[in-house]
């Protein structure tokens, strides 16, 4: 887990904050002790993608954390952290990915996604249906600003 969250998180704020303090942050979130930590609660699940025996991608589920007051009364699930390599992102790895998420996400009443703005995956988000809820707003970690999807199932 390591490689790819740390990998995939390099490529995805690269550019958008300074170098030093994305590597902070990166050191700072995946960490062996957060990881492991992470991996061993029972409110998260993770899914990882191959390709070709190389890790692709993964994504994380969780009902975990704060969640915008918005859920209130819901039963509701995150995926968190989902992120497929560059060089893997126009491969079936990627849609097999989500559709593994939406699978296991199908017991709740609501599923949510945030993602920073302008981020590439918005639109492939959508495409399943998810919507942007503009009544939600903030930023992440890294200060930047929020798009947070919604999608009722």
């Amino acid at each position: 887990m390591s490689f790819i969250s740390k990998a995939t998180a390099r490529e995805k704020y690269k550019g958008k904050v300074p170098e030093a303090e994305l590597e902070a942050w990166i050191e700072k979130s995946f960490n062996d002790p957060t990881l492991r930590a992470e991996l061993n609660n029972i409110s998260n699940q993770y899914l990882v993608v191959h390709v070709n025996d190389q890790i692709a991608g993964y994504a994380r589920i969780t009902t975990k954390g704060e969640r915008p007051a918005f859920f209130d009364g819901s039963s509701v699930v995150r995926i968190a952290n989902f992120a497929v390599l560059q060089k893997f992102d126009e491969t079936e790895a990627k849609q097999r990915l989500f559709q593994k998420c939406l699978q296991l996400c199908n017991t709740q009443q609501t599923v949510w996604i945030s993602e920073f703005e302008g981020h590439p995956d918005l639109d492939f988000f959508t495409g399943y249906g998810f919507v942007k809820n503009p009544a939600i707003a903030g930023e992440n970690e890294l200060g930047l600003p929020m798009v947070y999807l919604v999608k009722s199932l």
